[in-house]
Parts: C-alpha cells; sequence; structure tokens
C-alpha cells in the first residue's frame, strides 16, 4: 500500500486489459550530482529489500480500496480485481548495486524485471527509499573526506524529517562516514555507536556552571564530555578544566568540552591554548552549531582546534539539496516472448531514457577506476568503446583486455531474496575502499573532476536510430 495512488488505478488498467502479466523491465537511475559532488553514495538497498520480502495486500488495504468512490460515486476498483490483489505474489527479478558503491549519473543503479502491474506498484517505495538514503550517505561522505580521519557524531534526530526519516537519516550517516549517532533507537536497530554530551538546559538547571559540571562529572565519570557555551565559553572552559583536576583525583578523566556557538575557529584554538596549558593536551574540542562540509573545510583551512564534529540540521535534512531526483523508466517489455526496447522522448536531451535490459560495466586500471559504460544486455558482443548518453564528442575508448566488474548483482529472483545483506560494518568498509578508488579530483567539493560515464557504442547509435524513427526523421 505505500504507493501512489496512479500506480493502483494503473495496475487496474493493466489488469482490466489483460497485460497485466507482461514481462517489463525498469531502470532507476539519476540525472544530476546531488550537492554538485563528484559522486554520489547507493544506500538503501537493505530498506528495499525488507519493504519487498513483506509486500501483500491485506484484508485492511483491501477493505479500504473497496471504499474508493469516483466523483460521481461509483466504485473505482470492482471486486474482482480486489480479488485479484489479495492473490499477489511478487514475482520480479531484482539486480541493483551493492550498498557503500559509488555511483554516478545517468546510470541504472536498480533493475526491476518482471510482471508489468508488479514493476508498476513497487516503483513508488523503492524510488522513496533509495533517493534519501543515498542521498544522506553521499552528504555524509562528503564530511567524512574533508574531516581528514577526524570522527563526526550525528546529531540529527530532532531536526530530522520525522521518525522515520531520522532513522534512515542516522542509518545512511553511519554509512558515508560519520563514527556514530546520538539516536539511539537507531543505534538499537543498526548497531551503529551512540555519543552525546548534554544540553544547556542541564547547566540552566543547576544554580551555577561549575556545580552543573560537577553534578555531571559525578554522574557520568567514565565519559565525561561538558558543554561550555551556555554564559561564557572560554570562562566554561577554565570551569571545565577545574572538574578536569578534580576527575584526576580520583582517577578519573575530562574527555571532551563542546562549544555549540560562536566563532569557532577562535574559541576553538584559545580552548585549546587554555587546556594545553593546564596539562588537558589529551581533552578531545567537539564543535557543533550547522556545520555542513564546506563550514568543515573552512574551519580546516583556518586550522582550527576541532578534533571531532557534531554535524545534525545539514546533514539529515540535505538542505541544501533536498531530493537527488531518482527516476524509474520502461525500458523494455516482452512481446510473444522477444523483448521490445522502449524509449521516452523529451525535448530535453538528459530526460530521454536509456533503452535495453541495462548493466554497467565499471573497468579499473591500475587499480583505479576509469570509468563505467551502460551495457545494453540485449546486444551482442558489446562494443570497448563508450559515448556521454548527451554528447557524441564526449568518447572513451577501453583496452579490450582491461578488467571490468558488474555494477548490477543478483537480488531477488522470481520474488525471493537471493542477496545476503552484508554488516553495516561491511558496508562502510567497502565505501571507504571505492573512495581508494577514485582520483582525489574526483572527491575535491568544488568543480570536482567529473567521472567518465558513457553508453556502449552501438547502444548510443541504437538509442540515436529509435529518437529519429519515433520523431519520423
Amino acid at each position: 500500500m505505500l504507493t501512489d495512488f496512479y500506480q493502483l488505478t494503473m495496475t487496474y488498467g493493466y489488469w482490466k486489459k489483460n497485460i497485466h502479466n507482461k514481462e517489463a523491465c525498469f531502470n532507476v537511475f539519476f540525472r544530476e550530482r546531488p550537492f554538485k559532488s563528484g559522486y554520489a553514495v547507493f544506500c538503501g538497498l537493505e530498506y528495499v529489500i525488507d519493504f519487498l520480502k513483506n509486500l501483500k495486500f491485506t484484508d485492511d488495504d483491501l477493505k479500504y480500496l473497496k471504499k474508493l468512490k469516483t466523483g460521481n460515486n461509483k466504485k473505482i476498483f470492482d471486486d474482482e480485481f480486489l480479488k485479484f490483489l489479495k492473490s499477489f505474489k511478487f514475482k520480479c527479478d531484482i539486480d541493483a548495486v551493492e550498498e557503500g558503491r559509488l555511483v554516478f549519473p545517468n546510470e541504472p543503479i536498480f533493475r526491476v524485471k518482471g510482471p508489468l502491474y508488479q514493476c508498476q506498484l513497487i516503483e513508488s517505495a523503492i524510488v522513496n527509499i533509495l533517493n534519501f538514503q543515498t542521498l544522506i550517505a553521499t552528504k555524509a561522505c562528503r564530511m567524512n573526506v574533508v574531516s581528514s580521519g577526524d570522527p563526526i557524531f550525528e546529531f540529527g534526530l530532532r531536526r530530522a524529517q520525522g521518525i522515520d526519516g531520522a532513522l534512515a537519516a542516522s542509518r545512511a550517516s553511519y554509512i558515508g562516514g560519520c563514527s556514530s549517532t546520538s539516536n539511539v533507537l537507531a543505534g538499537k536497530i543498526f548497531n551503529i555507536p551512540v555519543s552525546g554530551t548534554h544540553s544547556h538546559s542541564w547547566i540552566l538547571s543547576h544554580d551555577s556552571e561549575i556545580e552543573a559540571f560537577r553534578s555531571f562529572s559525578e554522574v557520568m565519570p567514565d565519559n565525561c564530555i561538558l558543554l561550555v557555551d551556555t554564559y561564557d565559553t572560554l570562562k566554561g572552559v577554565e570551569k571545565a578544566i577545574e572538574v578536569g583536576r578534580e576527575l584526576k583525583k580520583i582517577n578519573k578523566k575530562l574527555l571532551g568540552i563542546r562549544i555549540d556557538s560562536g566563532d569557532l575557529s577562535y574559541l576553538s584554538k584559545k580552548s585549546r591554548k587554555l587546556l594545553d596549558k593546564n596539562g588537558f593536551e589529551d581533552v578531545k574540542i567537539i564543535a557543533s552549531n550547522d556545520i555542513d562540509e564546506f563550514i568543515l573545510s573552512s574551519l580546516k583551512q583556518q586550522k582550527s582546534k576541532v578534533t571531532v564534529w557534531g554535524i545534525g540540521t545539514r546533514l539529515v535534512t540535505a538542505y541544501d539539496n533536498p531530493s537527488l531526483g531518482l527516476v524509474y523508466k520502461l525500458s523494455a517489455i516482452k512481446e510473444n516472448k522477444s523483448w521490445i526496447k522502449k524509449i521516452k522522448l523529451s525535448e530535453q536531451k538528459i530526460k530521454i531514457n536509456n533503452p535495453g535490459i541495462l548493466q554497467v560495466h565499471r573497468y579499473i586500471h591500475e587499480g583505479k577506476y576509469d570509468g563505467d559504460m551502460i551495457v545494453d544486455e540485449l546486444i551482442k558482443n558489446p562494443n570497448s568503446t563508450m559515448i556521454h548518453p548527451h554528447d557524441s564528442t564526449k568518447v572513451k575508448r577501453f583496452s579490450k583486455n582491461i578488467k571490468h566488474i558488474k555494477l548490477l548483482v543478483r537480488i531477488f529472483r522470481n520474488g525471493k531474496p537471493v542477496y545476503k545483506n552484508p554488516s553495516i560494518l561491511k558496508i562502510k568498509k567497502l565505501l571507504s575502499s571505492e573512495l581508494d578508488k577514485i582520483d582525489n579530483s574526483i572527491k575535491r567539493l568544488h568543480n570536482p573532476h567529473l567521472y567518465k560515464v558513457g553508453l556502449e557504442k552501438k547502444l548510443y547509435h541504437e538509442k540515436n536510430d529509435m529518437i529519429l524513427n519515433l520523431r519520423k526523421l
């Protein structure tokens, strides 16, 4: 039932016209780089698998659909159709990129083959899940690349888009490179380390700042991180140092201070001097306050003394690029046991989809990724040359003996899962390995070098022929 209404009306139409069981192929892809980044991080597959494994229409679902009426008070769906939905069993084949892999515009990252109506019914949920988690994992990865190894704590729960959004964001952020989350439920569900300090209300609920610090150190002697900017940041640091001395006397230690406002570069440097002067060289300085990858990069360039980053709003909301713009397009349909390739035309080149049963070959040269070629599995003996989907002047030729991997792997066959979900730590490790395999220029925040993605030469020309034929040119 997690679908757009028009998916149901189309399914009803397919069923009425007895074409619902025609085999179809759909591809999921995005057209533009999120955050103007040089890459995106594929994320959300485990959620999709769980959704598809539990796909069915309950009696309550069917009762609801039975109540739906047209404008002139007639039933939208007849009883025979609802009986058909009650017998629904998922039968599709799914191929997808593994979570944690880097992906790029225009290439298929998820492929569905199966009965036309089933492909249609699952579209909305698949796009919803993959769109958001891929976006957040990409944002987190960009921050992690800029942090140069500094831990990033994800603090986004209260600013996330609802409860489900917060959980998905915490998972995607951790995969993308964050080291922990403040979201306890996400920690429990996904086995993510949890972290946190205390808020300004803890300070304000005591008679003085020093009393609040002492009280917290008594409650949390083994996890004492103090928020120092409630009144005066540097005076707060001095009081934290005083409490740190008291902890030392009982063989405990002050782990860190947190600064949540003000000039983070200036205050972190002043705080570091105070801490070091008093023998607290190992105390961490945690900074928060609407930080994103650009602010983080700027603070790094200013040689701030921040050692841990607390990032929330600008990560979990993807505030500067709130949608990845994933699309789900029909590329082939089976007629009389033969695949017929399909293409949607548009006045905009970027919106003309690629026809066929698509796969992606990622080429590897001297341990580095050298380019992604979109191939049609219906084309025999693919060429070793690829052409940019929207610019025929951009051509790349691969050596015939160069190694490549197929990005889309088997996830479901005939509706049954055949893929074992890796642990979240394995997904993080895969992403780390992926980042090592692309040139640093692709990771730049500003004007990154663009990784090459193109259509296999035969597919490119076949697509152009289809366009000309449909336009009768």
